[in-house]
């Protein structure tokens, strides 16, 4: 039986044009691109053109791009940027809510749907505050934030302090790494100043990701060493994954138009199959599909265990998540739920269906039926143990 794969938000298959352009940085161009010899220069021409490469789709200068170790050290490191108060969304991913919680933080509450009130930003964004960090699109939910209203407030509250004499800075970062490959990464388009993006979420390598950062934003490095990457991560380079990040983040981009637009028909799909089978079913995250990512579909169902059907399911050989991978693992209820006030009856049966590139028609219609499924053998089982216990 076709294993069916739908927990593309926690991690994708490299590409086999990712790997193709990775390849050769494993065996015959290995060389270390600090060193002084040919060979290895020629590997740092290499270097400096994929950071060209991701510079244009990103319309930025390669100077302003420092590629990290995922984007969990990206996040840690725009974050350590600021000296202030930092304002966060109540959904940011783990790796911004925990350096966060080292730092002096506020949290700005979301609605039902998971966006961020643009006034309570506007009323949050006193004197005190040097760092507003909010997700571009939130990673369980599938929720995509309205960046451009935000920056508008950001810039507002900038100018009036530089018209008062103020030397505080504001800056304004975004953890996009869920959004690439759905929407626009431009930093010029979404108006911030910091962006986190990573390659696993774009089929290409794991432990491969980027901070940009515009000029007059001074980031403090977080790994002393040899001062590769202008000071601000050292360490070898990691030559491989950088290749195969260009090439990953170039093909988010020319295929974005159609996976969009594939993505939303089978997303609607799967919703039409659940929702017209199963009794007490809700699905969170915007109902505008402008608003939400294409291919991610969030599903809670009353009266039943998640953490069950995820078993069931995989027995028949169909993966899905719980959520974030991060709180999956701690098997918890997610604060992302929590935020935006579902009840634990509700959320401690829900399921992250997440789409990609190799999903098709049939994989959601299999899927749909084994879900249907296994929550009525999971409702007929309560049923049952209840009736005994009665």
């Amino acid at each position: 039986m076709r294993e069916i794969y739908l927990d593309y938000a926690a991690a994708t298959p490299v590409s086999d044009s990712v790997m193709h352009e990775m390849m050769p940085y494993f065996t015959e161009r290995f060389y270390n691109p600090s060193a002084p010899y040919a060979c290895a220069r020629s590997v740092k021409t290499d270097l400096d053109n994929a950071r060209k490469r991701v510079a244009s789709v990103l319309g930025t200068r390669p100077a302003n791009i420092t590629f990290t170790a995922g984007a969990t050290e990206a996040n840690n490191l725009a974050l350590a940027s600021s000296e202030g108060r930092i304002l966060v969304s109540a959904i940011e991913h783990d790796s911004i809510m925990a350096p966060a919680r080292q730092r002096n933080y506020s949290v700005l509450a979301v609605d039902k749907c998971g966006h961020v009130s643009v006034d309570e930003v506007k009323r949050r964004l006193d004197d005190t505050v040097e760092l507003v960090s909010i997700a571009l699109a939130n990673g369980e939910i599938g929720t995509i934030q309205p960046l451009r209203k935000i920056s508008k407030l950001v810039q507002e509250e900038r100018m009036r302090r530089l018209t008062a004499g103020s030397r505080i800075p504001l800056f304004f970062h975004t953890d996009a790494s869920q959004a690439a490959g759905a929407v626009s990464v431009r930093p010029a388009s979404l108006g911030v100043d910091l962006m986190t993006l990573s390659a696993s979420k774009i089929y290409g390598p794991k432990q491969v990701g980027l901070l940009w950062h515009a000029d007059g934003v001074s980031l403090h490095p977080l790994i002393a060493g040899g001062g590769q990457e202008l000071g601000l991560r050292s360490g070898t380079e990691n030559v491989a994954g950088i290749m195969g990040f260009a090439r990953a983040l170039e093909e988010a981009e020319k295929l974005r138009g159609f996976e969009v637009r594939r993505l939303r028909m089978l997303s609607l799909r799967l919703r039409k199959a659940l929702e017209s089978e199963i009794s007490d079913i809700l699905f969170s995250g915007p109902t505008n599909v402008e608003h939400r990512l294409p291919g991610l579909v969030h599903v809670s169902i009353k009266g039943v265990e998640a953490r069950r059907l995820v078993i069931a399911l995989e027995s028949c050989h169909v993966s899905v998540g719980t959520g974030s991978a991060c709180a999956a693992s701690k098997m918890r209820v997610s604060e992302t739920l929590r935020a935006i006030g579902l009840d634990r009856e509700w959320a401690t049966g829900s399921l992250r269906i997440s789409m990609g590139r190799d999903t098709t028609n049939e994989d959601v219609d299999t899927a749909a039926a084994l879900i249907i499924q296994c929550v009525a053998d999971e409702r007929a089982r309560l049923s049952s143990r209840g009736g005994r216990n009665g």
